[in-house]
């Protein structure tokens, strides 16, 4: 018995050492950023074939169709090679081909050589307008995500700085969790759409509450910057496997299967938030930090924000154009659609990975300068590909570009925070959040209206173009201002301390302000 007990009281001090160690809060975000991602990109090649076989119960092909073609109108595409029917397809002869393709060319809209740009409206007949209707319903799907998390964040942030972290951290938890059961047994647009939007405000949470977490956790700037970036490589992960784990488990076991599994893993991660976390309400708030309106007349912030929505509007742009673009000028399979972005997704994760340490020492402003030119360069040279091979090069290096973007921005939204106003990060972290949405919000929105107007390769020239321009404004990042009671203490022969910004502390800053400020009351 006595064995027994002292087991029992290793086992608990074990425990609450654990629960007191700061790697296992980066593990939590992390595993929540992952999950969040994983269940935003699992549902790209369920939902749409899902919601054609919904709404047309004869058909019969395996796994749908094509979603992406010369106008948006998509084409019916037999996966099945042992049918009768692609028996027969194959056995056609190169009259019913061409008879195919003229039918084909007559039904969608002229691409002009130079510019790709739509030259006039295609004559569709009534199933050609039927996927269209479905088309839009989809990208309203996948937009309600966006449109919530960005509408959240302003409130998300300042709850943060009044109740901590750890309650909101937990909501995006329990958000999650039910909008993955949304998704595993909805079988209306409605309750999908609700699922898919309620997600929306779940990612605020998650995002917001575990940036600020980490920027509250770790103190010293370069750490901070390290764990920060390990933690974005979770988003990463999401993103990358997403798609592949959806779309297999979806072909092989069913729509609820990649769903529930996730379910799992979400409950694992609120267990792994109950015993790391253990979520309360923060009574005693140490600090007040500066309100939002504030913040955003920083302009050092400003640009900070900017970067990230310049940068991650690139990405967010080409996911909507460049599969049409590719099915214009290249003999590409659907698969390869999708594979296209493959090299952009391991990038990111090997950059984001890569500069959470590095951009501290070669310095933040330029690390994301560097990332700003090379996504412009690289954007130039895309319409240059002439197959996919042609892509993987510029998709590989915007990728990575934007993954030192993300790396050297976030740890440095927290520094600019800790140097200008009150280290409390709630609010500066939903302002990151809300510029990162922006990005992929305004991005899918102009891309279709310029590829339109102008052609693929102008919209790619017109994103170079923005990214290179706006590069220069970090220059201003390279030694912000403090405020005037750090400012103050760096000139105090009392309160000396190095002028260098990234040698002092995040808590030393507050401490020398709190001083200062203690000193100026007692002289009143």
């Amino acid at each position: 018995m006595v064995s027994l007990a002292g087991n029992f009281n290793t086992m608990l001090a074990y425990c609450n050492e654990c629960r007191m160690s700061k790697k296992l809060i980066v593990v939590t975000v992390f595993v929540a950023l992952l999950l969040d991602n994983m269940l935003v990109t699992v549902v790209v090649p369920i939902i749409p074939d899902y919601f054609y076989r919904l709404e047309h119960p004869n058909f019969t092909g395996d796994s749908g169709y094509d979603w992406i073609g010369h106008t948006g109108a998509h084409k019916m595409q037999q996966q099945n090679n042992n049918s009768p029917a692609v028996e027969d397809y194959h056995m056609a002869d190169s009259t019913t081909a061409h008879a195919r393709d003229d039918h084909v060319m007559q039904t969608h809209a002229h691409v002009t050589e130079t510019s790709g740009a739509y030259t006039e409206e295609p004559q569709r007949n009534e199933h050609d307008w039927d996927l269209i209707h479905e088309n839009i319903k989809i990208g309203l799907l996948y937009a309600s995500k966006s449109t919530l998390q960005l509408l959240a964040n302003p409130f998300v942030g300042p709850l943060t700085n009044r109740i901590g972290y750890s309650i909101p951290m937990f909501i995006g938890f329990i958000i999650l969790f039910l909008s993955t059961l949304g998704f595993a047994f909805g079988t209306s647009y409605a309750v999908l759409f609700v699922s898919r939007a309620m997600q929306g405000v779940g990612s605020s949470c998650s995002s917001v509450a575990g940036m600020g977490m980490l920027a509250d956790a770790y103190q010293d700037d370069a750490e901070r910057g390290s764990v920060i970036g390990m933690a974005l490589g979770g988003l990463a992960f999401g993103v990358l496997i997403g798609p592949p784990f959806g779309g297999v488990m979806y072909e092989f076991v069913g729509k609820s299967a990649p769903f529930l599994i996730i379910a799992v893993l979400v409950l694992l991660d609120g267990a792994l938030q109950l015993m790391v976390l253990r979520p309360n309400v923060k009574t005693k708030v140490d600090m007040i930090g500066d309100p939002l309106h504030k913040l955003l007349r920083d302009p050092y912030i400003l640009v900070a924000a900017g970067t990230i929505c310049f940068a991650n509007m690139s990405i967010a742009m080409l996911e909507p154009s460049l599969p049409i673009w590719m099915m214009d000028t290249m003999d590409v399979g659907q698969w390869q659609l999708g594979v296209a972005f493959l090299p952009a997704s391991i990038s990111y994760l090997i950059g984001t990975a890569l500069f959470g340490n590095l951009a501290h020492r070669m310095g933040r402003w330029l690390c994301a300068l560097l990332g700003m030119l090379l996504v412009g360069i690289f954007s130039f040279v895309v319409p240059f590909a002439r197959s996919l091979s042609g892509l993987i090069v510029p998709n590989f290096a915007i990728g990575f570009a934007i993954g030192m973007v993300d790396a050297s921005m976030m740890p440095i939204m927290g520094y600019l925070v800790d140097l200008r106003h009150v280290s409390v990060y709630g609010t500066v972290y939903a302002i990151a959040d809300v510029a990162f949405c922006l990005g992929f919000a305004i991005g899918p929105a102009l891309s279709g209206a310029i590829v339109n107007a102008v052609g693929f390769p102008w919209l790619m020239r017109g994103i170079a173009i923005v990214n290179i321009l706006f590069a220069p404004f970090l220059i201003f990042l390279r030694n912000p201002p403090g405020k005037e009671e750090t400012v103050a203490i760096l000139y105090s022969e009392e309160c000396p301390m190095p002028t260098q910004p990234h040698a002092v502390s995040s808590k030393d800053r507050v401490q020398y302000s709190l001083k200062v400020k203690e000193a100026s009351s007692d002289s009143e």
